[in-house]
């Protein structure tokens, strides 16, 4: 079914997901056209990664390419979200807002390696050449389980229309680069996508719910396909902006790690905190540093269950342990390699065989989230592995 008829049919009013009419909003004075309403919030969610209690159709906008850039412009209904901002303030629940005309995603990535960027990033809307108040200019990081890790948040538009969305994004300064991303990134890149707002266009997007039973299970709902016209791959024609038409790859990228199988370097193994998966592994250290050394470099791999998202912006730190004595203890770099890809990693010069490793979770994921990721990631346990 699509959202229109979702409304007509019923609305979600808050977030404990209590079921009315269209009816009451009518009563409170909203319209169908201007008031969006949350699908229910699943009850007794459990603190960990789990199946939300409705599945939404994403539509695209275009994509535009500048440089080493690319980056894919991407719509739904507005939808609630939760801003997790500094480790002492836990989260906070964005609601829909009845002027809110969409929710728009971005997902930037590298070119050359086909990798989803952790960013800084500028959004601004244009309509005939002039600014657009939105209401946003920095999109928040997010993780949904539908579009990955991705850049996002609920907009206003005055109207329907034609509109240009200008996004700046770089340099990528918060994460050290290594391997392929070595002395790459380094400026900023400037990518323009054209698109035309429809009201129905949104409306139309469908939109299903989750069988009661399955709702709140330990579980995620499958990444979105773009482009083969597959599970949520819904293209408005609105074209391109930019010096190309998409990636030369064909499918955008969207933050999910390389498969542990594929890493180099010796597995110390998997483990489960906080309901993400840390998959850490220890290589050679030469091609990490500066300096020629015989040492080893330390990757930790955090990574979303079942759909093996990346889990930027976390502070992790790893405490080296032999014959009972403490040897090392330091914070882990958060990385780009074109092997790891994104990762947090140290080099361990003398680490040697019957080592323990201690990985800490000093802050959680600095991401905000949709519904299913919005209850893990937060509370983690250490995790040892032996070398």
């Amino acid at each position: 079914m699509n959202r229109r008829g979702f409304l007509r049919g019923t609305a979600a009013v808050g977030a404990a997901g209590t079921v009315g009419t269209a009816g009451c909003l009518e009563r409170l004075g909203f319209e169908e056209e201007s008031a969006w309403a949350n699908p229910p919030l699943v009850e007794n969610r459990p603190d960990a990664v789990y199946l939300p209690a409705s599945r939404e159709e994403m539509g695209t906008y275009g994509t535009a390419t500048d440089g080493d850039y690319g980056v894919a412009l991407s719509y739904t209904f507005p939808h609630r979200f939760w801003i997790v901002e500094a480790v002492d303030e836990g989260k906070e629940l964005v609601e829909v807002d009845a002027d809110d005309s969409l929710h728009l995603m971005l997902t930037v990535w590298d070119r050359e390696t086909h990798t989803v960027l952790p960013v800084d990033m500028r959004l601004d809307i244009l309509q005939d050449g002039s600014m657009v108040d939105t209401g946003i200019s920095s999109p928040w990081p997010m993780l949904s389980q539908r579009m990955g890790f991705h850049y996002g948040d609920n907009v206003r538009l005055p109207g329907e229309g034609e509109y240009t969305a200008r996004v700046q994004v770089g340099p990528v300064s918060r994460v050290d680069r290594t391997g392929a991303f070595e002395g790459r990134l380094e400026s900023m890149g400037t990518l323009e996508v054209d698109f035309e707002y429809e009201r129905s266009a949104v409306h139309d997007l469908s939109f299903e719910t989750i069988d009661k039973e399955r709702r709140g299970s330990r579980d995620a709902l499958p990444l979105m396909e773009h482009g083969d016209g597959g599970d949520g791959g819904h293209d408005n024609g609105s074209g391109h902006g930019g010096d190309g038409h998409g990636d030369e790859h064909g499918q955008r990228p969207m933050g999910r790690e390389p498969a542990i199988e594929d890493l180099p370097g010796e597995h110390l193994g998997t483990d489960r905190s906080g309901d993400a998966k840390f998959a850490t592994f220890v290589a050679d250290a030469n091609r990490f540093t500066d300096a020629d050394t015989d040492g080893s470099y330390l990757a930790v791999c955090p990574r979303t269950p079942y759909n093996e998202i990346i889990l930027p912006f976390t502070s992790l730190s790893a405490t080296v342990e032999r014959d009972g004595s403490i040897v090392r203890e330091e914070t882990l770099a958060e990385t780009l390699d074109g092997e790891f890809g994104h990762h947090y990693g140290l080099v361990v010069e003398d680490l040697a065989d019957d080592d323990r490793v201690t990985v800490t979770v000093d802050s959680p994921p600095q991401v905000s989230r949709h519904d299913g990721y919005e209850t893990a990631f937060f509370e983690f346990d250490e995790v040892t592995y032996a070398v």
